[in-house]
């Protein structure tokens, strides 16, 4: 069978695809332009996957997801987490692989930081990556995800890169109606959010 590539190749420009995905459909997607925060709105798939793609930030910092159970009135679900990461400097100058509890939840109802180490602002800087979220719609259960992101930033030691494992759970047995990202600090200045719904 001949290989099928994509026409508009970035996952970002992506409206259609040549060749099946079987139960995952892509729902929704939204792209930042100085936006205070991006909202998604959950509905019955068992699984939803983000894709974050070139998220800009307005100034040094980190981008948070929280989620509501009354259809975006709230978002102060209870959360319990857990976070570590690994950086490298363009130097080879320092690399290390880190658990940070300053990034962990303990029943908060906080947002969650979906990178350990803080989104650059120079302007090539970005964060990419990806979040997973199980069965949100369930009475019954918690609702679990998982996130991974790679960002680039710069401090004294110069600039490096490092790669972002978050996971944890929302600690609720009501339904999560929505999803927010939103900058600790500041606008999301750029990027894109796309939401896929797997059955």
């Amino acid at each position: 069978m001949p290989l099928t590539k994509l026409n508009n190749k970035a996952v970002a420009n992506v409206t259609t695809l040549p060749v099946a995905l079987g139960d995952m459909v892509l729902v929704s997607s939204a792209t930042a332009s100085s936006s205070a925060s991006i909202e998604f709105d959950l509905g019955s798939y068992k699984e939803y996957k983000f894709f974050f793609v070139n998220i800009h930030a307005q100034n040094q910092t980190d981008l948070n997801l929280n989620f509501s159970i009354d259809n975006g009135s709230n978002y102060n679900v209870t959360k319990t987490t857990t976070a570590f990461g690994t950086y490298h400097y363009e130097s080879g100058s320092s690399a290390a692989l880190n658990y940070v509890g300053g990034n962990d939840l303990a029943q908060s109802t906080s947002g969650q930081r979906l990178n350990i180490y803080s989104i650059g602002s120079n302007n090539d800087d970005n964060m990419n990556g990806y979040l997973h979220l199980f069965n949100p719609s369930s009475t019954t259960y918690v609702k679990h995800f998982m996130a991974n992101t790679n960002t680039t930033a710069t401090d004294g030691g110069g600039t490096y890169g490092h790669n972002s494992y978050i996971a944890g759970y929302a600690n609720t047995t009501s339904a999560l109606t929505n999803i927010k990202f939103q900058m600790t600090s500041g606008n999301i200045d750029a990027g894109k959010i796309l939401m896929f719904g797997i059955n």
